[in-house]
């Protein structure tokens, strides 16, 4: 159905630079004469909506993610109902803007926009996450912090937008739902493909960083409780014994002579592979001089140990250069005994159990304790088996590596699709009116507590800083 799509039979200049051309029976108008702003007070005791990077606006509570800063005072928050568009005004350039599905409460950041007669809200929302992805919001926005901006309501009212008729709207609607809802199916059975792939390798590596590579040598009990028995001619040692540790921090934002530099400067976001080359963010020699960050030498075992993905995973990564961290960072740096290449393997192998042990406990995980870290009692073969083991391993599960990153790409390629398909839809490019219409009734997509948060950008819910 989706192959067979067409453009529209006849094209006008819309007058806008990031549009182009829409059909030819399509209007255009301000936005300000389709929305109102609303500003509504806040009824007894509702609940707190988030306007999520990914589109949905709803409860805070539907959405297992952790992240985002918690306002402890509600003083400014604004009525939300089921309905409104929502744009975050400080995120919209991220996409951080859909119709709520829920009535609640939001951050006065959010602008709140009721739709008028002949307007679908939802319509809208794609077109205007799509002004986002080609960058047009971040143009027309006045940016006041990093990876942020300042759109009000007043600039938004201000930018004529495409008008196509209200049942054209509805059509487009429906087609995007049904489409995204198809790739988004077929996205969802790929990761629980890498997922089980990811099980399968963790199952390897953890059988070899805990029971070496020879089934038949003598075992002795590590005296660690999580761990069992080890080799009986491995050692056992406390981790500050064989590592030096490095913190980090962040060096002024206001502050230009600190930024834009030549030494990486290391955060959770780069942290995508098993070795950083370079970063999003570079500082200057004098960010490190003047500054709480610091230099870590290359070579080093780079770990996360603040953030809300420690809920699932311990991110580590060595580094091939001399690079900075931030306050969310930590580095490990060997005393010689440990090869970092097997530690970090043995980090993956035993990922589960050590998130228990470097971590408190609680209704969430969101730090590593450096007491914890440091004073892990940690099994190490002879320098040589750890080498050993590191070669034999990365044979061992070189199938699953190979397939995990196959289909990593098609997912990047499924994604892609996606967002031209949207864009040449919501802006007129191809006409699926009848595609539409023939659309069959399906099943919905997971309730949003269900979504996989791997996928999922949390958003500030603090309040206009």
């Amino acid at each position: 159905m989706i192959a067979d799509l067409k453009p529209y039979a006849a094209y006008k200049d819309s007058g806008l630079p990031w549009l182009g051309q829409v059909p030819a029976h399509w209007d255009s108008e301000r936005a300000k004469w389709l929305f109102t702003k609303m500003d509504r007070p806040v009824r007894g005791d509702e609940e707190v909506v988030t306007c999520f990077r990914d589109g949905m606006v709803t409860l805070r509570k539907n959405r297992r993610l952790r992240g985002y800063t918690e306002s402890t005072v509600f003083s400014g928050f604004q009525g939300i109902r089921k309905g409104d568009l929502v744009i975050h005004g400080m995120d919209a350039f991220a996409g951080a803007i859909g119709v709520s599905d829920s009535d609640g409460k939001g951050t006065p950041v959010y602008n709140v926009c009721q739709p008028k007669p002949g307007i679908d809200a939802h319509y809208y929302a794609y077109l205007i996450r799509e002004m986002s992805r080609s960058q047009w919001i971040l143009a027309l926005a006045k940016g006041i912090r990093e990876r942020s901006t300042d759109f009000r309501f007043e600039m938004f009212g201000n930018q004529r937008v495409p008008l196509p008729p209200l049942a054209e709207q509805a059509a487009i609607v429906r087609f995007l739902d049904w489409a995204n809802g198809r790739l988004e199916r077929a996205i969802r059975l790929k990761r629980k493909t890498i997922a089980l792939l990811n099980e399968q390798k963790q199952a390897i590596i953890h059988r070899a960083v805990t029971r070496g590579l020879d089934p038949d040598a003598p075992l002795k009990d590590s005296g660690i409780p999580w761990l069992g028995e080890t080799p009986a001619h491995w050692e056992v040692r406390k981790l500050k014994f064989e590592m030096s540790f490095r913190g980090g921090g962040t060096p002024s934002k206001g502050n230009p002579a600190f930024w834009n530099g030549s030494i990486p400067w290391v955060s959770p976001k780069d942290m995508k592979s098993d070795v950083i080359r370079d970063t999003e963010d570079h500082i200057t020699e004098r960010a490190v001089a003047e500054s709480s960050t610091n230099l870590v030498p290359a070579g080093s075992l780079l770990m996360v140990v603040r953030s809300g993905i420690l809920q699932r995973s311990i991110p580590v990564a060595l580094c091939n250069r001399e690079v900075a961290l931030n306050q969310d960072m930590k580095a490990l740096i060997s005393k010689g005994r440990i090869d970092l290449e097997y530690f970090v393997l043995f980090v993956r192998g035993c990922e589960k159990r050590l998130l228990r042990v470097w971590t408190k406990q609680g209704a969430t995980v969101e730090s590593i304790e450096h007491q914890y870290l440091a004073n892990t009692k940690v099994p190490i073969p002879p320098i040589g088996e750890q080498r050993l083991i590191v070669r034999q391993l990365a044979v061992e599960i070189e199938p699953q590596t190979n397939t995990i990153s196959r289909l990593e790409r098609e997912i990047a390629l499924l994604r892609e699709y996606r967002t031209r398909l949207v864009a040449d839809v919501v802006t007129g490019k191809l006409d699926v009116r009848e595609a539409a219409a023939r659309l069959p009734d399906e099943a919905p997509l997971p309730d949003a507590a269900d979504a996989d948060e791997a996928d999922l950008e949390p958003v500030d819910d603090a309040e206009d800083p």
